[in-house]
């Protein structure tokens, strides 16, 4: 019977359930109804039809908000369970407290993917299992959390609490989640890429499992068209076992071609200083073959500083091992006991010591801490001599050369600290800022040689070795960078190589000269063609339909091309001729090519691609660790199909979150240690 002419009852019977609060009653004549707020479904309001109908209906209410409906299901009496269920857990809650709780609909603000700022209703809001269940792997995805979380009894007390109407999806579903937004992902990344203007860089990174189990990362560096730094995870390879080294260079091979980058790629850079060299050639062959060579190709082969610098302090560390184990066991014998101790503080301020640092012993993994130890320990050398000479106890003690072995080496740790710590330190580490650092380091291994110490001078000769090695593959790469610098140009090549080389530096100054000249000849080259690509079909060279008798349409053509390559050249030497811009702390060199991008069109071109080649490969956290890169153990238990989806696509949505530093991938190296 349709009922009509409904009036609301005035001075209703107090409401005693809380389900009431979801429910307006209603009279018509003597019948009775329950008028649901959220969908205006009319129920039974009589007192003899109870309640529990009502709170079904709030279960079902497609058009319900997400309000705290525990509240509903703290009324409903549980079935007693043997076996440890959510309910069994859920009934531990002190639900008395939350009895007479009664959270109203309001206003707030929903942050949503798409609709960050949108004032949403919630008593207008309806709940999507879809979309919850994308926003519960994207969460998995950008925090890491393992995937079997949604199998956790926590877990699903905490969802059933907040939304009952969710359903609760297997580990495997959650699995195909998050492959779904990988896909979803990588074509936005896809399409990114291959609409910069620029070229890339490719870091090539190896990891290991603790089952040594070997995986490829493949990370793109470059500067988007805001001039800003950044870099995304490509690929994550899982190696098979049989994988042998000569393969590796297919592999890079199919991962560039599956992002259609292999024509776009500037250069490369290996972590492993010594990657065997026939993997560069056969990757720069095969991309040659798609496009024209931009340089001599002495710029595609990179290296990463921070692995030479690892192993030339590796040789200093190995060299001084002895020693070292005689200072850690000074260490130990000092904070063996607090009488020892006080005895040691004594005597240290006996004697005059200004030192206030504590004695620490190093973490073996991680050098730079081995060097805080040695400094710490140069500092109370005159206590541990006069220690030495009152306690018969100490056995650890070191011999007059062993001190002055410990203080050189010392000081040649303190270089690579700070020159570490530069590299490690700063957020936008664009290439230029590589050069003075490693030519600093290149002229104190020089001097270090000629120490007449043999234990002192054999050792720099090992470290210099390595060194120049890497200087031989990658310094004119470090000196072009510092030349795009506006602030030392070709003066800072000229200032360095006169140390380093002496008699002989203008023959190096001119090797670099004629490298970067060489190099913008190639962009000059590259930038005519695009011009009369874009241009010649409206442009004022003549086409092929004019008249066939001009003989001189030819010179025109010439004309232009002559034209365009005199221009390109003014531009280069009108910056290398111009003074070099005062340096400062707050100087920026992506700003101040972004602003002078029209002065220096073609240059600024190259500039791009340069500046964004990463020199170095190590992440901060991982800058002074002797060990390599270790995947932890939850990502390797992963089939190679998931870890890569979830490694690249966390990296991606980390990028497009507010807080992202570009610098990025840390998280992954962050957990790596």
């Amino acid at each position: 019977m349709e009922v009509s002419n409904e009036s609301a009852i005035k001075k209703p019977k107090r409401l005693t359930s809380i389900v009431w609060n979801h429910f307006q009653r209603i009279r018509k004549a003597d019948v009775c109804y329950a008028v649901c707020v959220h969908c205006d479904k009319k129920l039974s309001g009589s007192s003899n039809s109870g309640t529990t109908h009502l709170r079904n209906h709030l279960m079902r209410c497609l058009k319900r908000s997400n309000y705290d409906v525990s509240q509903l299901l703290s009324a409903k009496k549980k079935k007693k369970d043997t076996s440890l269920s959510i309910a069994n857990v859920n009934a531990n809650y002190d639900e008395a407290q939350r009895k007479d709780e009664y959270i109203k609909p309001t206003i707030i603000k929903f942050d949503h993917e798409q609709r960050k700022d949108e004032i949403i209703s919630l008593g207008s809001c309806r709940f999507d299992q879809e979309r919850s269940r994308l926003d519960l792997a994207r969460m998995i995805i950008l925090h890491g959390y393992p995937l079997t979380m949604v199998e956790h009894v926590g877990f699903k007390i905490f969802v059933k609490n907040l939304q009952p109407l969710f359903e609760i999806v297997p580990n495997s579903s959650i699995e195909v989640s998050c492959i779904e937004i990988y896909m979803k992902e990588k074509q936005k990344v896809y399409e990114m890429i291959n609409r910069l203007h620029g070229r890339i860089n490719l870091a090539v990174e190896m990891w290991s499992s603790p089952e040594n189990t070997e995986y490829l990362c493949l990370i793109a560096h470059y500067i988007d068209e805001d001039w800003k730094l950044q870099q995304k995870i490509l690929n994550f390879v899982t190696l098979d076992s049989s994988h042998t080294e000569d393969m590796l260079s297919e592999v890079i091979i199919n991962c560039l071609m599956e992002w259609d980058v292999e024509c776009n790629l500037f250069a490369m850079t290996f972590d492993d200083c010594y990657a065997d060299d026939d993997i560069v050639l056969r990757i720069k062959d095969r991309i040659s073959q798609n496009r024209p060579q931009s340089s001599n190709g002495q710029l595609f082969d990179v290296r990463s500083v921070a692995h030479v610098l690892n192993l030339i302090v590796q040789d200093a560390m190995e060299t001084l091992r002895e020693v070292t184990e005689k200072v850690r066991g000074s260490v130990r014998y000092v904070k063996s006991s607090q009488v020892i101790q006080g005895k040691f503080n004594d005597i240290a301020q006996q004697i005059g010591i200004s030192c206030q640092k504590n004695l620490v012993l190093d973490s073996p993994t991680r050098w730079n801490s081995t060097y805080f130890m040695l400094e710490t320990v140069i500092g109370y050398k005159s206590a541990f001599c006069f220690l030495q000479e009152h306690d018969p106890a100490y056995t650890s003690a070191l011999t007059d050369t062993e001190w002055e072995w410990a203080s050189s080496i010392t000081g040649y740790l303190k270089l690579f600290v700070e020159i570490t710590n530069i590299f490690s330190g700063d957020k936008c580490p664009t290439a230029n800022m590589y050069f003075p650092e490693i030519c600093d380091v290149h002229i104190q291994l020089i001097e270090w040689c000629k120490n007449p110490d043999d234990f002192l001078s054999s050792m720099a000769l090992k470290m210099k070795a390595k060194f120049d090695r890497y200087w031989s593959k990658c310094s004119l790469a470090l000196a072009v960078a510092a030349i795009l610098d506006p602030r030392f140009k070709m003066k800072l090549v000229e200032y360095y190589y006169s140390q380093i080389y002496g008699s002989t530096a203008l023959d190096r100054i001119k090797e670099v000269s004629d490298g970067i000249k060489e190099l913008f000849n190639a962009y000059s080259i590259c930038s005519t063609l695009v011009d009369q690509g874009s241009s010649l079909p409206g442009s004022s060279l003549p086409s092929t339909s004019t008249d066939s008798r001009d003989r001189l349409k030819g010179f025109d053509k010439f004309l232009h091309e002559s034209s365009q390559g005199q221009s390109a050249i003014s531009d280069l030497n009108k910056y290398l001729e111009e003074p070099v811009f005062p340096r400062n702390c707050d100087f920026n060199i992506l700003n101040w090519w972004k602003v002078h991008t029209p002065r220096y069109p073609i240059l600024s071109m190259m500039a791009r691609d340069i500046l964004g080649t990463p020199m170095s490969t190590i992440a901060p956290e991982l800058a002074f660790s002797v060990g390599g890169r270790v995947l932890d153990s939850y990502r390797c238990s992963l089939n190679p199909e998931t870890r890569q989806a979830l490694i690249c696509t966390r990296d991606w949505l980390q990028v497009e979150s507010e807080d992202h530093n570009p610098s990025s991938a840390q998280a992954l190296y962050a957990e790596a240690i």
